[in-house]
Order: structure tokens, then C-alpha cells, then sequence
């Protein structure tokens, strides 16, 4: 079981969103391979809307470490997205790296996987509209989302037995290829929404034309 854990805090080791979301890997078991990114380690530049991903799939001229991490991402069985509130959002590090993989979400390319979200603040209030944030990308991307976890960051122990039952849930989800069928709804309602789109634009949009072709979704 392949696991790509990816950290949005500028804060690296220092991070309690980092703290938090270790406590979900210790749930996970002794066969999970994690691999942490920190984002902050990375060059990442703003989406353009050039629309060459959608003309070559995954193909992009900006020139930083993006496509290398949509290609971790690809690989993974599960996705830890652990990013801490600012102000009512995830981290500009992580929006950035969504705008990028808008690719993902034409071609439901997180299908088949699945992902869950950590997060942590100052206050603990409208974390939620975070997690509920990081469900809504999971769906458009095709992945079943596990659940969440957030925590105030000045009472970061009281959640960590909740972190740990989530890593055990994630990792069973994962196992036993767990589909839960009001999100399979989401996602299929958004397949039809993008196959009319795809179909309408496919002599721009080739290769995710192609891509839909070639799954048999069109």
C-alpha cells in the first residue's frame, strides 16, 4: 500500500498540521509506505489556464516540480492531504498545486483511489469548511475521501486518538477497495458533466478526448 503524504505547512518538522497527520500514518500499519512531501521544498508555480494538459495530458510548460508530484500522486494508493486553515482555506501552496491538476478532474484521474485531510489552526473554528473542501476535491477528481481530521493546534493531543482510527480506517478503505455510494453519486454526476464537456471541445481538448475514448466512457 502506497501512501503519499503531502504537508502544506511551511512549517516542515515543526508543523502540528505535520504532528497531526503522523498520528494518521501510525494508524495506517507496519504495510503502508508513506512518502512526505513538503511543499514548501518545492517549486511551484500558478496555473496560466494554457490548457495544454487538456490538449496533451499531464503535458505542462511551466517548468517546476508540479508534474513530478501529480505523478506521486498517480502512483499512490492513498492520498494524505495535510494542510493547516488560513483563513477558511488550505494553504496557497496546496490551492496552487489543485489549480494544476485540473487535468484530474476532467479525466477523473483519482478514480480507483483515495484520499483524507488533515487540518490544524490557531482558533479550531471553520476547520471544517476546510475538510469539507478537501472532500469536495477528492470527488471531482474521482477519489472516495476516508474522512478527516482537524484539531487546534494549542490542543493537538485531544485528537490524536481520532488521527490514529482514521489511519486504521484509511488504510481498511484502501484494503478492502471501500466505495461509499452517495460518493460514487458525486463523482458519476460529475463524469456525465465533463463527458458532455470533453465531447463538446474534443477538437481542442484532444487527449482527454482520447483518454475518454480510450476508457469507454464516450
Amino acid at each position: 500500500m502506497n501512501i503519499l503524504l503531502i504537508s502544506a505547512s511551511p512549517r516542515k518538522s515543526k508543523s502540528q498540521t505535520l504532528a497531526l497527520a503522523q498520528h494518521v500514518v501510525k494508524g495506517l500499519g507496519v504495510s503502508a509506505r508513506v512518502e512526505t512531501v513538503h511543499l514548501c521544498d518545492l517549486k511551484i508555480g500558478y496555473c496560466t489556464h494554457c490548457e495544454a494538459c487538456h490538449v496533451a495530458c499531464l503535458r505542462c510548460p511551466i517548468k517546476d516540480d508540479v508534474p513530478a508530484l501529480l505523478s506521486k500522486m498517480l502512483a499512490a494508493d492513498g492520498i494524505i492531504l495535510a494542510t493547516p486553515n488560513y483563513i477558511n482555506q488550505v494553504t496557497a501552496a496546496l490551492k496552487a498545486v489543485f489549480d494544476r491538476s485540473s487535468h484530474f478532474i476532467h479525466c477523473k484521474r483519482l478514480l480507483g483511489r483515495y484520499l483524507c485531510g488533515v487540518v490544524t489552526s490557531g482558533s479550531g473554528t471553520q476547520d471544517d469548511r476546510v475538510l469539507d473542501y478537501l472532500r469536495h476535491y477528492s470527488h471531482i477528481c474521482g477519489a472516495q475521501f476516508s474522512g478527516g481530521v482537524s484539531a487546534c493546534s494549542y490542543a493537538l493531543e485531544k485528537k490524536t486518538a481520532e488521527a490514529v482510527r482514521l489511519g486504521r480506517k484509511f488504510a481498511q478503505d484502501i484494503g478492502r477497495r471501500k466505495e461509499y455510494p452517495a460518493q460514487t453519486r458525486v463523482i458519476k454526476k460529475g463524469m456525465a458533466h465533463f463527458g458532455r464537456i470533453i465531447g463538446m471541445r474534443k477538437d481542442h481538448w484532444r487527449g482527454e478526448y482520447a483518454y475518454w475514448k480510450e476508457k469507454g466512457w464516450l
